[in-house]
């Protein structure tokens, strides 16, 4: 049973619905019973709730014996053909496999930083000899992502 305050052209009503069956309603108006026929149902919106992801949890700052903050540097691949990571951010698409010959400026793979979609590309003429990452991989500034031969 639901209560209702209602103002219709400047009259107030007290209105509650006893019961809804199919499009058939009892209803009570000023305590006067009434049976309303419902034409046709109007079908309600639903309402999507998207929930925000949540916030990565911040990893703590490694500090010196003195307690000064250690800046940590990624670990650079000695390894010739690398093809780094410019920046933090998260691979969207590969566009090579393991084998492909590519050219000096072909595009590799997208890494998504910043809201940004960027391209990685060759900076050399060669074979891929390895892919170090996947899609949708997190990848660090610096970090390997592609070996070319």
């Amino acid at each position: 049973m639901k209560e209702f305050k209602l103002k219709i052209n400047g009259n107030d009503y007290n209105v509650t619905i006893n019961s809804i069956e199919d499009l058939l309603v009892e209803v009570e108006v000023n305590g006067m019973p009434y049976h309303v026929e419902i034409e046709k149902v109007i079908k309600q919106k639903t309402i999507k709730t998207i929930r925000p992801a949540p916030a990565p949890t911040p990893t703590p700052t490694p500090v010196s014996d003195t307690g000064a903050p250690v800046v940590l540097k990624p670990e650079v691949s000695t390894q010739a053909g690398s093809v780094l990571s410019p920046l933090p951010g998260v691979i969207l698409e590969i566009l090579v496999k393991e084998g492909d010959t590519i050219k000096k400026g072909q595009k590799l793979m997208v890494l998504e930083a910043m809201k940004m979609e960027n391209s990685i590309e060759s900076d050399r003429d060669g074979k891929v000899v390895a892919i170090k990452v996947s899609k949708g991989a997190s990848v660090l500034e610096g970090a390997e992502l592609v070996i070319i031969g």
